[in-house]
């Protein structure tokens, strides 16, 4: 596949690094430095030019291309880049915007601004936030085939039940799957006799309900579910994004802005959260509105650096569990281990929800670990599919090391995979692929 990606910010080079191996990438970018860079870091095309200019799209071989990827950091530019593809070319188009009204409109319309598929960065940002804060203890957490699977990533420290426990011992939920292990940089695909160590971060894949039970009892937390008592620091527009995403779930959230005339504005448009204006850097004001008895902090500032403070001070003060928007993405293992719980990178939530359309047409959904470490993918199986019609047991000799099939949709159902299961056509499967093979299973499976 013969692939443009125009702007070669964070998300762009993720995208194009995550491409490049392969398909035939040319990344278009108006920064010569980046340029430069992009021609000796990857085996892409890298291009110096505008990429609303059609000159500019044609050198990029845009009227044989098939996809357009439209990734700068401003909104305008990406549709406008889209609409002239679509008028030199029939290549599929895919616009990242940061403005929610805009994807709004899109999806209101029959693909506007010539845009076929619309992608926001803070409303998937504030998502991951709000999937995370719902599973006590989670790393990581997504859902599929449309949220009867939730995958779920945990980090296993020393008071954790399963601390020394082989996975059979552990494995003691009706609907679960443990998929994998991630132990230092090392993917451990475990078996029966595999022991669980402290560090371990573990991958299970199953029903909501089995993995908010697992969940409770790893963590060995107090709380029965996720999050109760919500503050969001920062009324940027992803702290607007996750304030009206709990809203909408029925929750009354707290979140504080440090601007008066923004944090008025909130206000009007949040009427189920509490808007506090006031510094958050200010542990004697937190006290004061207890935000040290909430179940979770959210900082949502525009800097890196401020967010870390914040969730530094709130992890101080007696915070459950702190999530942090980290727009460096060289800058989130650096945030978890100095005591942030979960860094959020909204570069890595957009080019996770791309990169599935350059994928199999049955691909349907793909979450990414351990920064690209690993995958976990729906499939739609087909009748060439090395799974279908034939026990999972027998079907995984066919298949690299590094595969596992964690859970099956059926017609809306769970189907909990054991080894006599038998995948049909139709079923939904979802499986952690380690990313070095997942070009290889994808055309398998």
């Amino acid at each position: 596949m013969r692939v443009i990606v125009v702007g070669a910010g964070e998300v762009g080079r993720s995208i194009a690094a995550n491409l490049a191996d392969g398909h035939d990438v040319v990344v278009v970018e108006r920064d010569a430095e980046l340029v430069e860079e992009l021609t000796y870091s990857l085996d892409v095309l890298a291009i110096e030019g505008d990429g609303t200019k059609l000159d500019v799209l044609r050198e990029a071989g845009v009227e044989e291309a098939d996809m357009l990827i439209a990734s700068t950091d401003i909104d305008e530019t990406n549709i406008v880049a889209c609409g002239a593809a679509k008028a030199i070319s029939d290549a599929f188009t895919i616009a990242r915007v940061k403005r929610r009204d805009l994807l709004e409109t899109w999806q209101n319309t029959n693909r506007a601004f010539d845009v076929d598929f619309m992608v926001s960065s803070d409303l998937l940002t504030a998502e991951a936030i709000f999937r995370i804060s719902g599973v006590p203890g989670a790393q990581d957490v997504d859902t599929f085939a449309g949220g009867i699977v939730r995958m779920a990533e945990f980090e296993i420290d020393e008071d954790s039940p399963v601390t020394g426990q082989s996975v059979r011992d552990a494995d003691r939920y009706a609907s679960l799957t443990f998929a994998a292990l991630f132990r230092d940089e090392a993917v451990i695909i475990p078996t029966g006799d595999t022991v669980i160590e402290i560090g371990d971060r573990v991958v299970v894949i199953g029903s909501p309900d089995s993995i908010g039970d697992f969940a409770t009892d790893t963590v060995c937390a107090d709380e029965e579910s996720g999050a109760d008592s919500v503050v969001i620091v920062g009324g940027s527009k992803i702290g607007f994004q996750v304030a009206r995403l709990f809203e909408e779930h029925g929750y009354y959230p707290q979140l504080i802005e440090r601007d008066e005339d923004r944090a008025r504005e909130l206000a009007e448009q949040l009427p189920n959260t509490t808007v506090l204006q006031s510094d958050a850097t200010d542990s004697e004001f937190l006290l004061e509105e207890r935000v040290d008895e909430a179940d979770v902090v959210a900082a949502a500032l525009e800097s890196d650096e401020k967010n870390l403070l914040v969730s530094l001070l709130a992890a101080r003060i007696g915070v459950d569990r702190t999530i942090a928007v980290v727009n460096q993405v060289e800058y989130a293992d650096l945030f978890e281990t100095v005591g942030v719980d979960i860094a959020v990178n909204p570069r890595e939530e957009t080019a996770e929800e791309i990169v599935r359309f350059t994928r199999d047409n049955r691909t349907e959904k793909i979450a990414m670990l351990e920064h690209d470490l690993a995958e976990v993918i729906e499939i739609e199986i087909e009748s060439d599919s090395v799974l279908a019609g034939r026990p999972i047991a027998d079907a995984v000799q066919d298949l690299p090391p590094g595969v596992v099939v964690g859970a099956v949709s059926r017609s809306g159902t769970l189907v909990t995979p054991r080894g006599d299961t038998t995948i049909e056509v139709g079923d939904h499967a979802i499986v952690f692929v380690e990313s070095a093979i997942v070009d290889e299973v994808s055309a398998i499976i």
